[in-house]
């Protein structure tokens, strides 16, 4: 655990997890399948089925973020990943297994009283250990007993778009063109055509 590229997944997140360790792992295999490195700008998309930990760790590894469009979420409550390589036409997918991480049964109640503040020093040191545990096991875990790993369709969509604001007309507050919508003849913000009670 001490790859300098893991330390670097742990601060941007934030804090050390097993969340954080499964995106890692995950950013890994799939840049390994695909033969790529990190990308300076769109030549990767990364899709991510989750919000959780493990996405954050996608975002450094692979360098595809929200700002240059190549980083996607999908909000399907699933620890699975995609990499897609525009050069190559080629996209790879992994999906946490099942099994991948048996809980100790004393684990969810512990982590429970952790956030909760409620922990004893004596917990909250058992809940640390515990924890690392898991973050070492998915660091050392073979690849294919981790994820279930697949070639998929390919996903490529276009690359960033530089966009035209025009103001809208209701707020005031200028927005993409192509994001406005067309209310009794006025240019609105999606916002404000949600507060359809405020045009007049």
């Amino acid at each position: 655990m001490a790859d300098e590229t893991f330390k670097k997944c742990v601060d941007f997140h934030g804090h050390i997890c097993p969340g954080i360790a499964i995106g890692f792992r995950a950013a890994q295999i799939l840049m390994d399948r695909l033969g790529v490195r990190k990308a300076p700008d769109e030549e990767l998309v990364a899709v991510v089925e989750t919000d959780a930990c493990g996405s954050d760790a996608i975002q450094v590894m692979t360098g595809c973020t929200f700002g240059k469009g190549n980083f996607i979420f999908r909000d399907y409550g699933k620890h699975a990943f995609s990499l897609t390589d525009r050069k190559q036409g080629r996209t790879f997918r992994v999906c946490l297994r099942p099994d991948a991480l048996k809980t100790d049964p004393g684990h969810l109640p512990l982590m429970e009283k952790v956030r909760n503040e409620k922990a004893t020093p004596d917990e909250m040191e058992q809940f640390r250990q515990l924890q690392q545990e898991r973050i070492r096991k998915v660091i050392e875990a073979d690849p294919e007993s981790l994820f279930k790993i697949e070639e998929v369709l390919p996903f490529i969509p276009p690359t960033a778009r530089i966009v035209t604001s025009e103001i809208c007309e209701v707020c005031g507050e200028s927005t993409k063109a192509d994001l406005l919508r067309v209310v009794n003849g006025r240019k609105v913000c999606i916002p404000c055509w949600q507060q359809k009670c405020v045009i007049t």
